[in-house]
């Protein structure tokens, strides 16, 4: 898009702003229409008073309100304390270095290995039977679905610690701020503060407001999940989202217009917690005064996942308490690659989502100015911090009306929406992190925009983008609600299978597709690797990749 010297200013000017406009037009006639849709269906006053009647809703809404704010309290805590120790020990760059891994297991995998190690007949208590417990049978323990959402919490914890980490360090390594914050945390010590009050007093601050939106985004998932919570969470009562998600299954018009209530009060809940955390986060909060081990704790407990897993899927016969199977057997994973087009489907609809919204993201990036970036950012940013059962009623009222219900077409748009802002999130700090005098240095030596994008900029970006890409993936892959609403049951991917499976409680073919879930995203972020490598001579410092 690079212009003529000679156009007129009046041209370049308007030029300059037709692009983003229309590219905030992609965006917001899907989103905005949806959501649009999903608030007018909420304004039916005899589906809030059925919702307010009926016994479930207190104690759901209740449940809700624990499992969510609890999580994300501890994933907060979590993050600082992880952060304070790696930047003190100055290895924070090794401390995040297996972040991607993390990241590429999905939700539903994580839960289901979970309850591989918790339920009464999980490893946990094999290990341990008869031995030191006495136990010959399982005993009939909550270990999971658990009347106090404990098992919720810990998955909560486990899965969303990673993202945040994630978030920050993409902020943490910017080599302007990591500059800055490193010589004040310096100055800091200068002056007789420990290394623990420099980090908290001059570091945190300035990260943590950084921050906002993607905690905002951990505690609207956390008070809006279906899939873990039907994985792990709580069953008596279950959370509200669950319950909204049946509701909105009912063919019962009067039970359908509940769910819609219920995903209303869903939303109101969300946007009055955000406001409260954003005080908070204003007002400040206790500081961890010393690091601690818990990303080794992490660490182990994503291993111990992977490993359950890995041995579920190809264990046969397995009677309580032994700890290793009497029979092992590779039936799951024929059944798993005899269902060829679940995996493809599931491909196709991550290929094409991420792909769709790295694009519009780095055109987006591009075009707009900053002024406009910080004035429609809530708005890109959306998906992440409203209910999931909110963007499903209102993604679904998209697809019928446009006729796309049980499409391909309609499917991978339904992804999209909830795949862009991630997408946007992992791109945004690398591109602000870039010199914009590099550009007018170019210029000035005669060449055009598309020729400083090709060969300057993305390749020095190339990381970021590679990483934004992959991370889109994995949110695709990990999409269970839009997929079942939207695709009309048409469409099974290997996520809606995992779920299903792990409701039947099929333990050998619900921990081959959990590994299947978590291999592909692990493929998409190894490819992501292999594509941010730095050319041969960056590796010998003759150039130095600012992301």
């Amino acid at each position: 898009m690079s212009l003529h010297v000679g156009a007129p200013a009046t041209d370049r000017q308007a030029v300059s702003l037709l692009w983003p406009a229309l590219l905030a037009l992609v965006a917001a006639v899907p989103m905005g229409w949806a959501l649009w849709a999903a608030l007018v269906q909420m304004a039916d006053a005899t589906a809030w008073q059925a919702l307010w009647a009926d016994p479930q809703t207190w104690r759901a809404w209740g449940m809700t309100l624990w499992t969510g704010l609890a999580s994300t309290g501890l994933v907060w805590w979590s993050m600082a304390r992880v952060l304070a120790s790696g930047f003190m020990r100055q290895k924070l760059g090794q401390c995040l270095s297996h972040v991607p891994a993390l990241l590429a297991t999905p939700h539903a995998a994580l839960a289901i290995g979970l309850v591989l190690w918790l339920s009464p007949s999980g490893w946990a208590l094999r290990w341990v039977s008869p031995g030191l417990t006495g136990f010959e049978a399982p005993p009939p323990w909550p270990t999971t679905q658990d009347p106090w959402g404990l098992g919720l919490i810990l998955a909560l914890w486990l899965k969303e610690l990673p993202f945040l980490l994630w978030v920050a360090a993409t902020q943490m390594q910017r080599e302007d701020l990591r500059r800055r914050w490193q010589t004040e945390y310096a100055l800091a010590q200068t002056l007789g503060h420990t290394p623990m009050q420099a980090f908290a007093q001059v570091v945190w601050p300035q990260l943590a407001s950084r921050l906002r939106w993607p905690l905002l985004a951990v505690l609207a998932y956390g008070l809006t999940v279906v899939d873990m919570a039907l994985i792990i969470g709580p069953a008596s009562p279950p959370t509200l989202a669950v319950l909204a998600w049946q509701w909105l299954g009912d063919a019962d018009l009067a039970v359908l217009s509940k769910g819609v209530a219920a995903a209303g009060l869903l939303t109101a809940s969300v946007a009055v917690l955000a406001l409260a955390v954003v005080a908070v986060l204003r007002a400040g909060l206790p500081w961890p005064r010393r690091p601690s081990w818990l990303w080794s704790a992490i660490g182990i407990a994503y291993g111990a996942v992977w490993f359950a897993l890995a041995v579920g899927s190809v264990s046969g016969v397995w009677p309580f308490p032994q700890v290793w199977p009497s029979l092992w057997t590779g039936d799951a994973w024929a059944q798993v690659m005899a269902s060829a087009s679940t995996v493809w489907t599931t491909l196709g609809l991550a290929l094409a989502s991420a792909s769709l919204c790295l694009v519009w993201s780095m055109a987006w990036l591009e075009t707009a100015s900053h002024r406009w970036q910080q004035l429609l950012r809530p708005a890109c940013l959306l998906p992440l911090v409203l209910p999931s059962v909110l963007w499903v009623l209102g993604l679904y009222s998209l697809a019928l009306q446009w006729r796309l219900e049980g499409q391909w077409l309609g499917l991978c748009l339904a992804h999209a929406v909830m795949v862009l802002p991630y997408v946007l999130l992992a791109l945004e700090p690398a591109y602000r992190a870039v010199d914009p005098r590099q550009a007018a240095l170019v210029a000035s030596l005669g060449h055009g925009r598309w020729r400083y994008w090709l060969r300057i900029k993305w390749p020095l970006l190339k990381r970021a983008i590679a990483s934004a890409w992959a991370v889109g993936f994995a949110v695709s892959v990990a999409q269970y609600l839009p997929t079942q609403f939207v695709g009309a049951g048409r469409y099974a991917t290997v996520t809606t299978e995992a779920v299903t499976l792990a409701a039947g409680g099929q333990r050998t073919l619900m921990s081959a597709y959990a590994v299947l879930q978590m291999l592909l995203p692990l493929l998409a972020f190894a490819v992501a690797a292999a594509l941010g490598r730095p050319r041969q001579f960056e590796k010998i410092g003759t150039m130095k990749d600012p992301t």
